[in-house]
């Protein structure tokens, strides 16, 4: 039966392509269907100064469209998964994880060099704790310059801030048709992706049948496997933007390989593990890989972290 579906969305171009994929999906498949977009603006859409691991992290870019949710202005909402905070508010769930885009980070330089033919001492460009921890890890003379904005503002700060590169999605990049742009893709032995990173989230009300019916058709069940799996990962760490956290999940026929780490601001400590087994079973070894890093002392740096948000 005919009904009409509203989509919450935050105003950028990406959000908003993100946002039209799923409206055409959903009229593709449930055709007659009215699917109208509400713009919504988030308080990481307006600050856009600061860091985002000093002012909040990643629930910036969705309380207010969750907010909407609950309050019934909009039925569901599209998020890039890799902004969802660990934990899902009490009445909201994820409907629905749609194909996975390429995962990976992207390194877009000035002379179109590698990462591995950057200057010494080159200034890079990241909004991410994460991609910055690595870096350091790597390149201990890279000097991290905080980025902020969208893809545009992004691309355009490489040239105006002096910068010799910087670092975004790859799976932004080429939905926004901007692929010719990249340098390199960084391979997840050099820079391992974030929680998500590539995928949609589809978020919509626990106690909303009809909707949870539309979502569950965009759903794309191997995506979700490796997802879920990456985000029981980072709930298990109490992972947000303030921590430096990566995790990647693959599949091969069956069987869930999961990688993950957690590494100090600076780069100087990185600690790595990878876990294996069935893919019925991707939270759990979410879970379990998350316990193989605090004992190899990764809990050390969560609680220094931890306290260092708190000063």
């Amino acid at each position: 039966m005919a009904r009409q579906i509203t989509i919450g969305t935050r105003g950028s171009q990406l959000a908003l392509w993100q946002a039209h994929w799923t409206r055409s999906a959903i009229l593709e498949k449930f055709p007659g269907t009215t699917v109208e977009l509400l713009i919504i603006k988030t308080q990481g859409d307006r600050i856009l100064d600061v860091p985002l691991a000093k002012v909040g992290g990643k629930g910036l870019f969705v309380k207010e469209i969750e907010d909407a949710m609950l309050a019934g202005r909009i039925d569901m909402a599209v998020h890039s998964m890799k902004d969802m905070p660990a934990k899902v508010p009490a009445g909201l769930c994820i409907g629905a994880v749609p194909e996975r885009e390429a995962p990976w980070d992207a390194l877009i330089s000035k002379n179109r060099l590698p990462l591995d033919r950057l200057p010494h001492g080159a200034r890079v460009g990241t909004s991410s704790l994460r991609r910055g921890a690595q870096l350091k890890s790597l390149r201990p003379d890279f000097e991290i310059v905080s980025l902020r904005g969208n893809l545009d503002t992004r691309l355009r700060k490489l040239d105006t801030e002096n910068l010799d590169a910087i670092i975004l999605a790859a799976a932004g990049l080429k939905r926004m048709g901007l692929g010719d742009r990249i340098t390199e893709i960084i391979p997840d032995t050099v820079m391992l992706p974030a929680v998500g990173q590539g995928a949609l989230c589809i978020e919509c009300r626990e106690n909303d049948p009809a909707t949870a019916h539309i979502t569950a058709a965009l759903d794309h069940p191997e995506s979700r496997t490796v997802v879920m799996g990456e985000r029981a990962f980072l709930t298990r760490l109490e992972g947000g933007c303030q921590v430096p956290i990566a995790a990647h999940g693959t599949l091969s026929g069956g069987t869930l390989t999961l990688r993950g780490l957690v590494a100090s601001l600076d780069g100087a400590t990185v600690i790595r593990e990878s876990l294996s087994g069935p893919a019925r079973d991707a939270e759990k070894i979410g879970v379990a890989l998350a316990e193989r890093l605090i004992a190899g002392g990764a809990g050390h740096i969560l609680e220094s972290l931890k306290e260092l948000n708190e000063i």
